[in-house]
Protein backbone atom coordinates (compact mmCIF):
# COMPACT_ATOMS: atom_id res chain seq x y z
CA UNK A 1 0.00 0.00 0.00
CA UNK A 2 1.28 3.25 -0.53
CA UNK A 3 2.58 5.74 1.91
CA UNK A 4 -0.15 8.03 2.48
CA UNK A 5 -0.13 11.54 2.36
CA UNK A 6 -0.21 14.05 5.64
CA UNK A 7 -3.26 15.85 6.10
CA UNK A 8 -3.62 19.70 6.17
CA UNK A 9 -5.33 19.82 9.53
CA UNK A 10 -3.91 17.18 12.34
CA UNK A 11 -6.67 15.65 14.75
CA UNK A 12 -6.41 14.76 17.94
CA UNK A 13 -8.05 10.93 18.17
CA UNK A 14 -8.80 8.73 21.49
CA UNK A 15 -9.19 5.10 20.48
CA UNK A 16 -11.24 3.47 23.73
CA UNK A 17 -10.66 -0.44 23.13
CA UNK A 18 -9.35 -2.32 25.88
CA UNK A 19 -10.34 -6.00 23.46
CA UNK A 20 -7.88 -5.93 21.29
CA UNK A 21 -4.31 -6.83 20.87
CA UNK A 22 -2.07 -4.03 21.07
CA UNK A 23 1.53 -3.76 19.51
CA UNK A 24 3.62 -6.88 20.57
CA UNK A 25 1.32 -8.77 20.94
CA UNK A 26 -0.46 -10.21 17.32
CA UNK A 27 0.60 -9.97 14.01
CA UNK A 28 -0.64 -8.74 11.42
CA UNK A 29 -1.99 -6.00 13.33
CA UNK A 30 -6.19 -6.55 13.77
CA UNK A 31 -8.51 -3.75 13.28
CA UNK A 32 -7.97 -1.05 16.15
CA UNK A 33 -4.10 -1.79 15.60
CA UNK A 34 -4.45 -1.10 12.25
CA UNK A 35 -6.58 1.90 12.13
CA UNK A 36 -4.34 3.94 15.09
CA UNK A 37 -1.31 2.65 12.35
CA UNK A 38 -2.76 4.54 9.61
CA UNK A 39 -4.17 7.47 10.98
CA UNK A 40 -1.02 8.28 13.04
CA UNK A 41 0.69 8.00 9.38
CA UNK A 42 -1.38 10.79 8.00
CA UNK A 43 -0.23 13.18 10.88
CA UNK A 44 -2.87 13.26 13.13
CA UNK A 45 -2.32 12.32 17.29
CA UNK A 46 -3.68 9.29 18.17
CA UNK A 47 -4.00 7.96 21.62
CA UNK A 48 -5.34 4.42 22.31
CA UNK A 49 -6.20 3.73 25.79
CA UNK A 50 -6.54 0.03 26.40
CA UNK A 51 -6.96 -2.22 29.85
CA UNK A 52 -4.11 -3.84 31.31
CA UNK A 53 -5.32 -7.39 30.86
CA UNK A 54 -5.19 -9.16 27.36
CA UNK A 55 -8.90 -10.53 26.57
CA UNK A 56 -7.47 -12.78 24.12
CA UNK A 57 -4.18 -14.11 25.65
CA UNK A 58 -5.98 -13.98 29.39
CA UNK A 59 -2.27 -12.47 30.77
CA UNK A 60 -1.48 -8.48 32.10
CA UNK A 61 -0.09 -6.86 29.22
CA UNK A 62 2.59 -4.27 29.04
CA UNK A 63 3.27 -1.43 26.27
CA UNK A 64 6.37 -2.52 24.51
CA UNK A 65 9.52 0.14 24.57
CA UNK A 66 9.70 2.66 21.83
CA UNK A 67 5.88 2.14 20.47
CA UNK A 68 5.34 5.94 19.72
CA UNK A 69 8.47 5.80 17.13
CA UNK A 70 7.70 2.33 15.80
CA UNK A 71 4.08 2.78 15.32
CA UNK A 72 3.37 6.16 15.53
CA UNK A 73 0.61 6.40 17.95
CA UNK A 74 0.93 6.24 21.77
CA UNK A 75 -0.99 3.10 23.83
CA UNK A 76 -1.84 3.98 27.66
CA UNK A 77 -2.60 1.20 29.69
CA UNK A 78 -5.52 1.64 32.29
CA UNK A 79 -5.30 -0.93 35.86
CA UNK A 80 -7.72 -3.79 35.83
CA UNK A 81 -8.23 -6.51 37.70
CA UNK A 82 -7.89 -10.19 35.82
CA UNK A 83 -10.63 -12.42 34.48
CA UNK A 84 -10.69 -15.95 33.15
CA UNK A 85 -13.86 -16.72 31.75
CA UNK A 86 -15.71 -14.27 29.09
CA UNK A 87 -18.51 -14.81 30.71
CA UNK A 88 -18.28 -14.11 34.35
CA UNK A 89 -18.73 -11.35 36.94
CA UNK A 90 -15.09 -11.12 37.43
CA UNK A 91 -15.11 -9.90 33.96
CA UNK A 92 -18.10 -7.38 33.63
CA UNK A 93 -16.04 -6.20 37.00
CA UNK A 94 -12.69 -5.93 35.22
CA UNK A 95 -14.62 -3.63 32.25
CA UNK A 96 -16.20 -1.34 35.41
CA UNK A 97 -12.71 -0.82 36.95
CA UNK A 98 -11.96 0.53 32.99
CA UNK A 99 -14.04 2.60 32.74
CA UNK A 100 -13.91 4.55 35.95
CA UNK A 101 -10.03 4.68 35.88
CA UNK A 102 -10.11 5.65 32.45
CA UNK A 103 -12.31 8.21 32.59
CA UNK A 104 -10.36 9.54 36.08
CA UNK A 105 -7.00 9.38 34.13
CA UNK A 106 -8.02 11.05 30.98
CA UNK A 107 -9.94 14.15 32.90
CA UNK A 108 -5.98 14.34 35.37
CA UNK A 109 -3.64 14.34 32.52
CA UNK A 110 -6.22 17.00 30.21
CA UNK A 111 -6.50 18.91 33.42
CA UNK A 112 -2.27 19.25 33.60
CA UNK A 113 -1.55 19.21 30.17
CA UNK A 114 -0.25 16.23 29.63
CA UNK A 115 -2.83 15.40 26.77
CA UNK A 116 -4.07 17.68 24.27
CA UNK A 117 -7.88 17.49 24.14
CA UNK A 118 -9.07 15.02 21.94
CA UNK A 119 -11.24 16.26 18.68
CA UNK A 120 -12.47 12.42 18.21
CA UNK A 121 -13.38 9.54 20.91
CA UNK A 122 -13.91 6.83 19.40
CA UNK A 123 -15.09 4.02 21.59
CA UNK A 124 -15.66 0.23 21.18
CA UNK A 125 -19.27 -1.67 21.79
CA UNK A 126 -18.83 -3.91 23.75
CA UNK A 127 -17.47 -3.10 26.52
CA UNK A 128 -20.08 -0.62 28.05
CA UNK A 129 -17.92 0.73 30.71
CA UNK A 130 -15.49 2.49 28.42
CA UNK A 131 -17.69 3.25 25.80
CA UNK A 132 -19.98 5.45 28.49
CA UNK A 133 -16.85 7.02 30.14
CA UNK A 134 -15.38 7.80 26.38
CA UNK A 135 -19.53 9.27 25.84
CA UNK A 136 -19.46 11.64 28.85
CA UNK A 137 -15.52 13.02 28.22
CA UNK A 138 -16.74 13.89 25.05
CA UNK A 139 -19.10 16.35 26.19
CA UNK A 140 -17.37 17.19 28.90
CA UNK A 141 -14.37 18.20 26.46
CA UNK A 142 -16.15 19.19 23.56
CA UNK A 143 -14.68 16.17 21.55
CA UNK A 144 -16.87 14.10 18.92
CA UNK A 145 -18.17 10.50 20.09
CA UNK A 146 -17.75 7.85 17.76
CA UNK A 147 -19.63 4.67 18.79
CA UNK A 148 -17.88 1.72 17.25
CA UNK A 149 -20.13 -1.43 17.02
CA UNK A 150 -18.16 -5.06 17.37
CA UNK A 151 -21.31 -6.86 17.79
CA UNK A 152 -25.28 -6.38 18.93
CA UNK A 153 -24.30 -5.69 22.64
CA UNK A 154 -25.33 -7.54 24.75
CA UNK A 155 -27.70 -9.85 22.84
CA UNK A 156 -24.28 -11.66 21.69
CA UNK A 157 -24.10 -12.97 25.21
CA UNK A 158 -27.65 -14.45 25.58
CA UNK A 159 -26.49 -17.83 24.03
CA UNK A 160 -23.60 -17.91 27.11
CA UNK A 161 -26.22 -17.06 30.16
CA UNK A 162 -26.11 -19.83 32.56
CA UNK A 163 -29.53 -21.82 33.41
CA UNK A 164 -32.37 -23.90 32.70
CA UNK A 165 -34.07 -22.91 28.91
CA UNK A 166 -37.20 -22.48 30.35
CA UNK A 167 -35.82 -19.25 33.27
CA UNK A 168 -34.01 -18.06 30.37
CA UNK A 169 -36.51 -15.20 29.55
CA UNK A 170 -36.76 -14.00 33.02
CA UNK A 171 -32.73 -14.56 33.47
CA UNK A 172 -32.38 -12.48 29.87
CA UNK A 173 -34.36 -9.62 31.48
CA UNK A 174 -32.68 -9.24 34.86
CA UNK A 175 -29.03 -9.99 33.45
CA UNK A 176 -29.45 -8.25 30.26
CA UNK A 177 -32.31 -5.33 30.34
CA UNK A 178 -30.18 -3.32 32.04
CA UNK A 179 -27.47 -3.41 29.59
CA UNK A 180 -29.70 -3.04 26.83
CA UNK A 181 -31.05 0.52 28.00
CA UNK A 182 -27.06 1.42 28.92
CA UNK A 183 -26.40 0.29 25.09
CA UNK A 184 -29.40 2.31 23.65
CA UNK A 185 -28.65 5.45 25.32
CA UNK A 186 -24.91 5.07 24.37
CA UNK A 187 -26.12 4.70 20.45
CA UNK A 188 -28.30 8.12 21.19
CA UNK A 189 -25.41 10.08 22.79
CA UNK A 190 -23.35 9.16 20.09
CA UNK A 191 -22.05 11.67 17.01
CA UNK A 192 -21.66 9.11 14.69
CA UNK A 193 -21.84 5.51 14.67
CA UNK A 194 -19.49 2.68 12.87
CA UNK A 195 -20.02 -1.33 12.54
CA UNK A 196 -18.29 -4.32 11.65
CA UNK A 197 -20.99 -5.08 9.36
CA UNK A 198 -24.26 -4.26 7.99
CA UNK A 199 -26.41 -6.69 9.76
CA UNK A 200 -24.77 -5.53 12.52
CA UNK A 201 -25.10 -1.60 12.35
CA UNK A 202 -29.03 -2.83 11.28
CA UNK A 203 -29.99 -4.58 14.46
CA UNK A 204 -28.85 -1.20 16.10
CA UNK A 205 -30.67 0.81 14.03
CA UNK A 206 -33.88 2.02 16.33
CA UNK A 207 -31.20 3.52 18.62
CA UNK A 208 -29.14 5.65 16.45
CA UNK A 209 -30.24 9.14 15.51
CA UNK A 210 -31.74 9.68 12.20
CA UNK A 211 -29.19 12.03 11.34
CA UNK A 212 -26.07 10.52 12.60
CA UNK A 213 -23.19 9.50 10.56
CA UNK A 214 -22.80 5.77 10.34
CA UNK A 215 -19.98 3.69 8.53
CA UNK A 216 -19.82 0.02 7.62
CA UNK A 217 -15.91 -1.44 8.33
CA UNK A 218 -15.61 -5.05 8.14
CA UNK A 219 -12.96 -6.57 10.31
CA UNK A 220 -11.20 -7.87 7.21
CA UNK A 221 -8.36 -10.19 6.65
CA UNK A 222 -4.69 -10.13 5.05
CA UNK A 223 -5.30 -12.24 1.79
CA UNK A 224 -1.21 -10.78 1.49
CA UNK A 225 -0.30 -13.52 4.41
CA UNK A 226 -1.05 -16.48 2.08
CA UNK A 227 -0.63 -18.41 -0.69
CA UNK A 228 -3.17 -18.25 -3.14
CA UNK A 229 -5.26 -21.97 -3.51
CA UNK A 230 -4.37 -24.51 -6.35
CA UNK A 231 -6.40 -24.28 -9.36
CA UNK A 232 -7.60 -28.00 -11.48
CA UNK A 233 -7.64 -26.85 -14.65
CA UNK A 234 -8.63 -28.58 -17.69
CA UNK A 235 -4.44 -28.36 -19.67
CA UNK A 236 -1.24 -29.07 -18.58
CA UNK A 237 0.07 -25.99 -16.33
CA UNK A 238 2.77 -24.56 -16.61
CA UNK A 239 2.32 -22.08 -13.76
CA UNK A 240 3.24 -22.93 -9.64
CA UNK A 241 0.17 -23.38 -8.14
CA UNK A 242 -2.06 -24.94 -10.96
CA UNK A 243 -3.15 -28.66 -10.77
CA UNK A 244 -4.13 -30.37 -13.96
CA UNK A 245 -7.15 -32.07 -14.04
CA UNK A 246 -5.95 -35.72 -13.70
CA UNK A 247 -4.68 -34.43 -10.30
CA UNK A 248 -7.83 -34.41 -9.07
CA UNK A 249 -7.81 -38.09 -8.64
CA UNK A 250 -4.55 -37.11 -6.98
CA UNK A 251 -6.19 -34.80 -4.53
CA UNK A 252 -9.42 -36.74 -3.47
CA UNK A 253 -7.12 -39.52 -2.14
CA UNK A 254 -5.78 -37.23 0.37
CA UNK A 255 -7.98 -36.51 3.75
CA UNK A 256 -9.87 -33.73 3.21
CA UNK A 257 -8.66 -31.06 5.54
CA UNK A 258 -11.37 -28.55 7.64
CA UNK A 259 -10.54 -26.37 10.43
CA UNK A 260 -12.46 -24.14 12.62
CA UNK A 261 -11.15 -21.57 14.63
CA UNK A 262 -11.92 -18.78 17.48
CA UNK A 263 -13.30 -19.34 21.39
CA UNK A 264 -15.17 -22.59 22.15
CA UNK A 265 -18.29 -20.94 23.54
CA UNK A 266 -21.44 -21.74 24.32
CA UNK A 267 -22.12 -19.67 20.87
CA UNK A 268 -20.55 -22.33 18.79
CA UNK A 269 -21.93 -25.20 17.03
CA UNK A 270 -19.46 -27.58 18.71
CA UNK A 271 -21.86 -30.31 19.63
CA UNK A 272 -23.47 -30.34 16.14
CA UNK A 273 -19.24 -30.48 14.92
CA UNK A 274 -18.74 -33.96 16.95
CA UNK A 275 -22.02 -35.54 15.74
CA UNK A 276 -20.60 -34.93 12.19
CA UNK A 277 -17.43 -35.97 12.55
CA UNK A 278 -18.74 -39.59 13.74
CA UNK A 279 -20.98 -39.36 11.23
CA UNK A 280 -18.39 -38.92 8.18
CA UNK A 281 -16.84 -41.73 10.17
CA UNK A 282 -19.49 -44.24 9.59
CA UNK A 283 -20.09 -43.21 5.70
CA UNK A 284 -16.04 -43.86 5.58
CA UNK A 285 -15.40 -40.11 4.43
CA UNK A 286 -11.48 -39.28 4.79
CA UNK A 287 -11.41 -36.13 6.48
CA UNK A 288 -9.32 -34.17 9.37
CA UNK A 289 -10.81 -31.12 11.37
CA UNK A 290 -8.39 -29.12 12.54
CA UNK A 291 -9.77 -26.94 16.10
CA UNK A 292 -7.80 -23.93 16.75
CA UNK A 293 -8.95 -22.13 19.68
CA UNK A 294 -9.66 -21.88 23.83
CA UNK A 295 -12.97 -22.28 25.56
CA UNK A 296 -15.06 -24.49 27.62
CA UNK A 297 -16.03 -27.07 24.73
CA UNK A 298 -12.20 -28.15 24.34
CA UNK A 299 -12.20 -30.84 26.48
CA UNK A 300 -15.17 -32.34 24.67
CA UNK A 301 -13.36 -31.58 21.35
CA UNK A 302 -10.15 -33.34 22.90
CA UNK A 303 -12.46 -36.21 24.02
CA UNK A 304 -13.57 -36.65 20.42
CA UNK A 305 -9.99 -35.96 19.02
CA UNK A 306 -9.13 -39.75 20.90
CA UNK A 307 -12.35 -41.62 18.56
CA UNK A 308 -10.69 -43.72 15.82
CA UNK A 309 -12.13 -43.22 12.52
CA UNK A 310 -11.27 -42.00 9.27
CA UNK A 311 -12.47 -38.47 10.01
CA UNK A 312 -10.01 -37.35 12.91
CA UNK A 313 -10.46 -34.20 14.77
CA UNK A 314 -7.16 -32.71 15.97
CA UNK A 315 -7.19 -30.32 19.15
CA UNK A 316 -4.41 -27.71 18.44
CA UNK A 317 -5.41 -25.39 20.89
CA UNK A 318 -4.58 -21.50 20.75
CA UNK A 319 -2.34 -21.35 18.54
CA UNK A 320 0.42 -17.94 17.93
CA UNK A 321 -0.05 -16.52 14.67
CA UNK A 322 2.25 -17.70 12.95
CA UNK A 323 1.01 -21.46 13.54
CA UNK A 324 -2.06 -20.34 13.12
CA UNK A 325 -0.94 -19.03 9.21
CA UNK A 326 0.76 -21.98 9.00
CA UNK A 327 -2.70 -24.44 9.57
CA UNK A 328 -4.94 -22.61 7.18
CA UNK A 329 -2.48 -22.47 4.62
CA UNK A 330 -2.84 -26.49 4.77
CA UNK A 331 -5.99 -26.49 5.05
CA UNK A 332 -8.65 -27.01 2.20
CA UNK A 333 -11.96 -25.92 4.10
CA UNK A 334 -12.89 -23.38 6.60
CA UNK A 335 -15.89 -24.23 9.21
CA UNK A 336 -18.17 -21.26 10.49
CA UNK A 337 -19.78 -22.43 13.68
CA UNK A 338 -21.01 -19.30 15.21
CA UNK A 339 -24.65 -20.07 15.97
CA UNK A 340 -27.69 -17.22 14.76
CA UNK A 341 -28.04 -16.46 18.60
CA UNK A 342 -24.84 -15.47 19.00
CA UNK A 343 -25.25 -12.26 16.69
CA UNK A 344 -22.66 -12.18 14.81
CA UNK A 345 -22.78 -11.46 11.30
CA UNK A 346 -19.27 -12.26 10.27
CA UNK A 347 -17.12 -14.07 12.68
CA UNK A 348 -13.67 -12.78 12.76
CA UNK A 349 -12.31 -16.61 11.49
CA UNK A 350 -14.27 -16.03 8.26
CA UNK A 351 -12.03 -13.51 6.88
CA UNK A 352 -8.93 -15.30 7.72
CA UNK A 353 -10.48 -18.41 5.99
CA UNK A 354 -11.36 -16.22 2.69
CA UNK A 355 -7.80 -14.77 3.43
CA UNK A 356 -6.42 -18.03 3.00
CA UNK A 357 -8.70 -19.04 0.24
CA UNK A 358 -10.53 -21.82 1.76
CA UNK A 359 -14.20 -23.27 1.15
CA UNK A 360 -16.31 -21.55 3.85
CA UNK A 361 -18.84 -23.99 5.46
CA UNK A 362 -21.37 -21.72 7.28
CA UNK A 363 -24.35 -22.43 9.28
CA UNK A 364 -25.15 -18.63 9.99
CA UNK A 365 -27.89 -16.92 7.72
CA UNK A 366 -27.34 -13.23 6.36
CA UNK A 367 -24.82 -11.20 5.49
CA UNK A 368 -22.11 -13.84 5.57
CA UNK A 369 -24.50 -15.93 3.59
CA UNK A 370 -24.98 -14.05 1.02
CA UNK A 371 -21.39 -13.44 0.24
CA UNK A 372 -20.77 -16.82 0.17
CA UNK A 373 -23.75 -17.71 -2.73
CA UNK A 374 -23.28 -14.23 -4.21
CA UNK A 375 -19.13 -15.00 -4.90
CA UNK A 376 -19.55 -18.96 -4.64
CA UNK A 377 -17.81 -19.39 -1.77
CA UNK A 378 -18.53 -22.41 -0.43
CA UNK A 379 -22.02 -24.38 0.92
CA UNK A 380 -24.31 -23.35 3.81
CA UNK A 381 -25.39 -26.21 6.79
CA UNK A 382 -28.06 -25.90 9.12
CA UNK A 383 -27.41 -25.32 12.68
CA UNK A 384 -27.95 -27.88 15.02
CA UNK A 385 -28.65 -30.50 12.40
CA UNK A 386 -25.27 -32.68 11.89
CA UNK A 387 -26.70 -34.37 8.73
CA UNK A 388 -26.71 -30.87 7.06
CA UNK A 389 -23.16 -29.94 8.29
CA UNK A 390 -22.10 -34.15 7.01
CA UNK A 391 -23.54 -33.43 3.75
CA UNK A 392 -21.87 -30.08 3.10
CA UNK A 393 -18.32 -32.06 4.28
CA UNK A 394 -18.94 -34.80 2.15
CA UNK A 395 -19.78 -32.94 -0.77
CA UNK A 396 -16.50 -30.73 -0.72
CA UNK A 397 -14.34 -34.19 0.19
CA UNK A 398 -15.70 -35.70 -2.91
CA UNK A 399 -16.01 -33.21 -5.50
CA UNK A 400 -12.60 -31.91 -5.37
CA UNK A 401 -13.14 -29.61 -9.01
CA UNK A 402 -16.37 -28.24 -6.68
CA UNK A 403 -13.98 -27.69 -3.76
CA UNK A 404 -11.37 -25.82 -5.99
CA UNK A 405 -14.03 -23.47 -7.52
CA UNK A 406 -15.11 -22.67 -3.75
CA UNK A 407 -11.44 -22.05 -2.92
CA UNK A 408 -10.77 -19.44 -5.49
CA UNK A 409 -14.03 -17.63 -5.18
CA UNK A 410 -13.61 -16.80 -1.14
CA UNK A 411 -9.67 -15.91 -2.30
CA UNK A 412 -11.48 -13.80 -4.54
CA UNK A 413 -13.59 -12.72 -1.98
CA UNK A 414 -11.06 -11.78 0.11
CA UNK A 415 -9.43 -9.11 -2.22
CA UNK A 416 -12.18 -7.74 -3.56
CA UNK A 417 -14.40 -7.30 -0.42
CA UNK A 418 -12.06 -8.51 2.64
CA UNK A 419 -9.13 -7.14 2.22
CA UNK A 420 -7.93 -4.69 5.35
CA UNK A 421 -5.71 -2.84 4.61
CA UNK A 422 -8.52 -1.55 1.64
CA UNK A 423 -11.43 -1.34 4.83
CA UNK A 424 -9.26 0.46 7.61
CA UNK A 425 -8.22 3.32 4.76
CA UNK A 426 -12.30 3.73 3.96
CA UNK A 427 -12.89 3.73 7.79
CA UNK A 428 -10.24 6.39 8.27
CA UNK A 429 -11.23 8.91 5.17
CA UNK A 430 -14.87 8.89 7.36
CA UNK A 431 -13.59 8.96 10.62
CA UNK A 432 -11.31 11.88 9.21
CA UNK A 433 -13.94 13.42 7.19
CA UNK A 434 -16.11 14.11 10.40
CA UNK A 435 -14.09 16.86 11.55
CA UNK A 436 -12.30 18.30 8.72
CA UNK A 437 -15.75 18.59 7.21
CA UNK A 438 -17.21 20.16 9.97
CA UNK A 439 -14.19 22.84 9.86
CA UNK A 440 -14.60 23.04 5.82
CA UNK A 441 -18.11 24.24 6.82
CA UNK A 442 -17.15 26.69 9.63
CA UNK A 443 -14.49 28.08 6.98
Amino acid sequence: MSQPEPVDHPLSIWIVNPLDDIPGEHLPPQRVWSLARLLASRGHDVTWWTATWSHRRKLIRSVPLGIRDDEGFTVRLVAVRPYERDMSLARFASHRDFGRTFERLANESVAAGQLKRPDIILASLPPLDGAEAAARLATRLDAEFVVDIGNVWPDSLEPSIPGPALLRPLLRWLFLGSMARRRDWLLTAADAVAATSLDCLRGCAASVRADVPAHVAVLGGYPQQFPPPPRIIDHVPTAAGMLPVHAEADAAAQPLACVHAGQLGPDEDIDTLIAASRQLSAAGIHATIHIAGRGQHEAALRNAAAAKGSCRIVANGLLERQAYVDLLARCDVGLVLAKPESVRAIPAEAFDYAAAGLALVSGLPGELDQHIKEAGAGLAYTCGDPSSLTRAIRTLAEDRSRLAICRQAARHLAEAVFDREKTIASYADWLQGLQLGEAADAG
